[in-house]
């Protein structure tokens, strides 16, 4: 393919272009998408779609599929772009090297349990090449508590073990292989976990994710199991069990075990679901200690990756779609939220409007309720004509009330109303649409960007660049190498 090629409305694309606009159509992709369900799309039909776009970016641009590894995409895309070069064999360019240090950091960079999950993949997939095994090898060898990892990751370790055909010691193969014949074991973690398949009380010496599992086989209650194993639970997994027994209606308070949640170290992103889960009741209570710790978490991401704006408004969408999915609960609308605060605390005049509009607009906004229509036509007037130097809209795409209003007004506003042309407007989608095989964008006026968490907001914004076509490919390929090499987010792109 060369030269000029032409789509069905006659609009000439050079090579080039079209394959900038695959790679950001890919890395907006990797951003956004989890295979999960949706408010408007099912889990399949996400998965079908994000498969194909894996596979066919592989295929044509492998060095650059592999660059996206030193992005920070979402630990899904992470995991399937690793599996994907496993199984492809290795490269038979000078990039095989660079491929490989790719991988195995961004292996690293991963949660254990998403790492052991990779692993255990390969295995079922029976991808036993030289560098897969030299990779799962260096991967292990270099946790610091394998006993740990062992217990937690039992089954997937004994799988990976077999495939890899890996020397795992004596104590550890008995553990894995032939944990019903061993009386005793000299590693503590081994012996209380043998324990625990008979004994109550060694249940509690366990770590909550191995010992839940063994406080049902016990018929343990759950109140008591959650209020005698809370010291053993992760600041993360505090928060995720709040946040589901806060959705079931069954939160456990005062003297019957509530969780602590520590409010000053949770992410911005996790803080923002935690506020939404839990009652209306609740959130009007506690109102100001809630909005000070969202702007605590803000002003923490502020200062690692601050946004520069001087003038910046945002068109916020708490329309019913934002309450997600029941596997994405309230992340739309979570997402909005975070993006409110963060960018309240980093930019010299701040100006948010919401849609449905806020009746009580001195009212925190999350004091209100996801529901009715996607009205975003007025507030992205009001928005242009506050004038600002950057516009954020988040939202999932979906216009209903009018539809497909936006689009037509912004061209209309660069067209006629003086200082708008001036204005960057930015989408913000957290909701990845298969039938776009990306977010859904608002119009071809707007670019859109793909935004799982508020944390990568910075990025995102620095990547609408990419998306509106201001930048180039040698631009975009000059990103990755550059996020890759320094490990966190580049220095501007337009310099």
């Amino acid at each position: 393919m060369s030269g000029k090629t032409t789509v069905a409305n006659s609009i000439p694309f050079t090579r080039e272009q079209l394959e900038r606009e695959d790679l950001v159509m890919f890395i907006n992709t990797c951003f956004a998408a989890t295979n999960q369900h949706e408010y408007y799309n099912d889990g399949l039909t996400e998965s079908i779609s994000v498969q194909f776009l894996h596979e066919y970016v592989l295929y044509n641009y492998r060095r650059l599929y592999s660059l996206c590894l030193g992005l920070q995409i979402n630990h899904f895309n992470k995991q399937t772009i690793i599996i994907n070069l496993l199984a492809s064999g290795v490269p038979a360019t000078e990039f095989r090297r660079e491929e490989g240090k790719l991988i195995a950091e961004a292996l690293q960079q991963l949660p254990a349990n998403r790492a052991f999950s990779v692993l255990d993949s390969l295995a079922k997939r029976k991808i036993n090449n030289r560098r897969c095994r030299a990779i799962v090898k260096e991967y292990l060898s270099s946790r610091k508590d394998s006993a740990f990892d062992t217990v937690k990751y039992r089954r997937q370790y004994r799988s990976i073990a077999r495939h890899a055909h890996l020397d795992v010691g004596e104590e550890t193969s008995d553990l894995l292989f032939g944990l019903k014949k061993q009386s005793s074991y000299s590693i503590p973690l081994f012996e209380t976990y043998r324990q625990a398949h008979y004994s109550k009380t060694a249940v509690y010496q366990l770590p909550y994710s191995i010992a839940e599992g063994f406080a049902q086989r016990h018929n343990i209650p759950r109140d008591e199991f959650l209020r005698r194993i809370a010291p053993m639970m992760t600041p993360h997994e505090k928060l995720r069990m709040q946040n589901a027994a806060t959705r079931q209606a069954a939160r456990l308070t005062g003297k019957h075990g509530e969780l602590a949640i520590d409010l000053g170290t949770t992410s911005l992103t996790r803080l923002a679901l935690y506020v939404l889960s839990l009652p209306l009741k609740e959130r009007t209570a506690r109102a100001l200690e809630l909005h000070e710790s969202l702007q605590r978490a803000a002003i923490r991401v502020q200062k690692r990756h601050p946004i520069t704006s001087n003038r910046v408004a945002a068109v916020l969408d708490a329309s019913r779609s934002a309450r997600g999915s029941r596997q994405k609960l309230n992340r739309p609308f979570a997402i909005a939220l975070g993006v409110h605060y963060l960018l309240q605390a980093g930019c010299g005049a701040y100006q948010a409007f919401w849609t449905p509009s806020d009746d009580r607009p001195d009212h925190y906004p999350f004091l209100r309720e996801a529901e009715g229509a996607t009205a975003l036509a007025d507030p992205v007037i009001d928005a242009l004509q506050w004038q600002p130097d950057l516009l954020v809209i988040v939202s999932d795409g979906y216009e209903n009330d009018p539809p497909d209003s936006v689009n037509r007004i912004v061209i209309a506003a660069q067209k006629y109303i003086t200082g708008t042309r001036e204005t960057e407007i930015v989408h913000a989608n957290p909701v990845f649409d298969p039938e776009h095989f990306s977010p859904r964008p608002l119009g071809n006026a707007i670019p859109t960007v793909g935004l799982r968490d508020v944390e990568d907001l910075p990025t995102m914004l620095e990547f609408s660049g990419f998306v509106s076509g201001q930048l180039t490919l040698a631009q975009l390929e000059n990103y990755l190498l550059t996020t890759t090499a320094q490990g966190n987010l580049p220095q501007s792109l337009s310099k």
